[in-house]
């Protein structure tokens, strides 16, 4: 594996780089300002909407999707370092250059599974950043952990299925440009294979009986930035056949393919949002005094930026490998590595985080500086696409057959 990045890379690390410096930093004052303004927490204040403009000017567009025709035709690993450097402001540069989640993973199956009609009507405005959409797949009554868990019913009827469920934690889906959901159900809850039981159909935000009922919290915050995490109702909500995505029976498939690109995506912004704590850190330590001398001349703060240090740079080689695994073996190849990646990343940054929240006493806490929330969307991250002890449980049961 070469450890130098191409020159496409290092061209688009550059531009980012000024771009994060020039645009993104100074908008996060100015993003929080103009939102307490709107009219709805929810609406995207204008600055954002700036932010996408000139980011898609310079060409920061899309970097996340390796399909050519619809994207910058970037490799995982081509992909991992930019999506580091966004994940320094998790709020505001990923949506700036379309590079945010759900949408991100929502254009994936798009790309690969939408027929003509369905990436016409939905995959193209989500390309050019005119909508937002949503992945509906986690239940508030069943251990969701477990796909084959869901309870949503999506059956037949003549010309139209017909869905009936509730999803909660819908990411992005309080945002009024949240145009379409990706809903997974069963389709034949009696199969015998419990794994071809489901499916995804697209259903429309204004289909008659979709509810978006209630904005969840995330450790007290509702996530304005990210388009919020919804709780929404499905009552007999009734869609065309063709707003099925593959076939029948192919929803738990297509859920793996999905969410397998969605961790690693993951995992290099938490490696920015380790970056932007072990600065901010750095920065706290140089600027305050405490018992007669600075905190950066305290021993415990020797320990606590060297081992953060050392932590990042660990997991960054392993988001690397795993990125170039999955460009030469694919995803199946990089399963471990995936699951590895997936476990060890949001438990380490939440420490490093924790203790830059540490050092900057009450302010670490408060909305005066982004440690609170980076500290709560890191620790979700041990929770979100599939919780860590799924994840331990499988690796570990690969480890063990080797000796079976």
């Amino acid at each position: 594996m070469d450890f130098a990045f191409d020159a496409r890379t290092e061209e688009l690390r550059a531009k980012l780089l000024a771009f994060m410096d020039e645009y993104v930093y100074p908008a996060e004052q100015v993003a929080h300002e103009q939102r307490a303004r709107l009219a709805s927490p929810w609406d995207t204040p204008q600055v954002v909407e700036d932010l996408k403009a000139e980011a898609r000017r310079q060409g920061l567009w899309n970097l996340f999707l390796p399909d050519a025709e619809h994207g910058a035709g970037l490799t995982n690993l081509q992909y991992a370092p930019l999506a580091e450097i966004t994940g320094r402001s998790p709020h505001l540069a990923p949506t700036a250059t379309n590079c945010a989640a759900p949408d991100t993973g929502n254009m994936e199956v798009l790309t690969q599974f939408a027929d003509e009609a369905q990436q016409k009507q939905w995959l193209q405005p989500l390309l050019a950043g005119e909508i937002r959409s949503a992945f509906a797949m986690t239940e508030p009554d069943v251990a969701s952990s477990d796909a084959t868990n869901i309870t949503t019913h999506i059956e037949r009827d003549g010309d139209e299925y017909v869905i009936t469920g509730r999803k909660w934690y819908i990411s992005g889906a309080m945002n009024p440009d949240c145009q379409i959901f990706i809903v997974m159900g069963k389709t034949d809850p009696d199969g015998e294979d419990i794994r071809r039981q489901q499916s995804m159909v697209l259903v429309p935000r204004d289909t008659p009986g979709v509810t978006v009922d209630r904005a969840m919290q995330v450790f007290g915050y509702e996530d304005h930035y990210h388009g919020g995490h919804a709780e929404v109702t499905f009552d007999h909500a009734r869609v065309p056949v063709s707003n099925l995505i593959g076939e029948e029976g192919g929803g738990f498939a297509i859920a793996q393919a999905r969410l397998g690109p969605g961790r690693i995506h993951h995992c290099m912004r938490l490696i920015g949002m380790a970056e932007r704590a072990i600065e901010l850190m750095c920065r706290r330590a140089v600027s305050r005094d405490a018992f007669g001398k600075a905190l950066a001349q305290q021993g415990v703060v020797h320990n606590w930026i060297a081992d953060a240090r050392v932590t990042v740079e660990q997991l960054r080689l392993l988001v690397l490998k795993t990125a170039w695994l999955m460009d030469t073996v694919g995803n199946r190849g990089a399963h471990t590595e995936i699951q590895a990646i997936k476990i060890a990343t949001p438990r380490a940054v939440v420490d490093i985080i924790d203790r830059a929240i540490q050092l900057h006493g009450a302010g670490g806490v408060s909305q005066d500086f982004p440690l609170a929330e980076l500290y709560a969307g890191a620790r979700t991250l041990m929770i979100a696409d599939g919780p860590d002890e799924v994840h331990q449980r499988s690796l570990a049961r690969r480890e063990i057959k080797k000796y079976l």
